[in-house]
């Protein structure tokens, strides 16, 4: 580590003190944001462990919704996102009038929504689910004749797969994980003939179907662990390598697809979270309205899984 680097993240730990502050990076973010946070993991988990910390401050470094999850479970803290302009496309993909729309067509349906939504949007949900829990909150819902899952057509697709149950679907995608096409896991898969595939449900269905395992990136974190295997073909966004290599020294990590990169996540840098700890902004609150509707919705899904 070069010297401005170091004298940054003294300045950084420093000042995470003096604010009573906790840094929270999601596996996506940069090596050197992931190496200042003292928590790392997916956005609702991230968001659920800081809500049980004593932390005045949250800096959440991922993307918009993330830190609006954070606000939703956290109100009496203040969450700071050290770039605002992070958001994700896919969030930005469905309005709540957008889905509003959708349950008047559906007026019989139940809304399931992931997480990967805005505040506004989650306010319009029956139910919250992430990528780890999707199925079983599909499943939980057998007496519903109807649901309506947003915004990911491709999670809703292995969700329907997975549970048997014809959904009712938004057009909304990843930009980033539609990059990872079956060919880049057949090309390393030649290359590496023992590696194990793991996908995120995010991926084309047809790169789903290749796959060893499909999990969340905090599955694909614990499933590395725990595999006897020593090579791992990662079908997720590029920045998970990072911390599964960090995690595992002893085994090896292929990215599916160096194209797999979401320019969002990499807006976040130290300089960036030392200046959101200096001046405590930009601060994300979700309005009181809206959080508490969006907090049943998580609440809802917490209650069946």
């Amino acid at each position: 580590m070069i010297k401005e680097d170091k004298e940054l993240v003294r300045k950084i730990k420093e000042l995470k003190k003096k604010r009573n502050a906790i840094i929270l990076a999601h596996n996506y973010q940069l090596p050197e944001v992931q190496d200042i946070a003292d928590f790392r993991g997916d956005s609702l988990e991230l968001s659920r462990i800081a809500a049980k910390t004593d932390a005045q401050v949250i800096v959440f470094c991922g993307v918009y919704f993330m830190a609006e999850t954070a606000s939703i479970l956290s109100p009496d803290k203040k969450v700071i996102m050290p770039d605002t302009s992070a958001g994700c496309p896919m969030a930005n993909m469905m309005s709540a009038d957008d889905l509003r729309m959708l349950k008047q067509k559906h007026p019989q349906a139940v809304a399931v929504g992931y997480v990967n939504t805005s505040a506004e949007v989650k306010a319009e949900l029956d139910y919250c689910c992430t990528s780890t829990n999707a199925v079983a909150v599909v499943n939980a819902l057998k007496d519903k004749k109807e649901i309506i899952f947003i915004p990911d057509k491709y999670l809703a697709d292995y969700v329907s797969k997975k549970s048997g149950r014809k959904l009712i679907i938004w057009n909304g995608f990843c930009p980033t994980h539609v990059k990872i096409l079956p060919e880049d896991l057949k090309r390393e898969k030649k290359f590496h003939p023992k590696a194990k595939i793991m996908v995120h449900p995010e991926c084309l269905s047809s790169v789903v179907a290749l796959a060893d395992a499909v999990l969340s990136t905090s599955q694909m974190a614990k499933f590395a662990k725990e595999s006897p295997a020593k090579e791992f073909i990662v079908g997720t966004e590029a920045g998970l390598v990072y911390r599964l290599k960090q995690d595992n020294p002893d085994k090896e990590f292929y990215p599916a697809s160096e194209r797999a990169v979401c320019p969002n996540m990499k807006r976040t840098t130290q300089e960036k979270v030392l200046w959101a700890l200096e001046e405590l902004k930009d601060e994300v609150k979700v309005p009181d309205e809206i959080r508490k509707k969006a907090r049943l919705a998580i609440e809802r899904m917490l209650a069946i899984v």
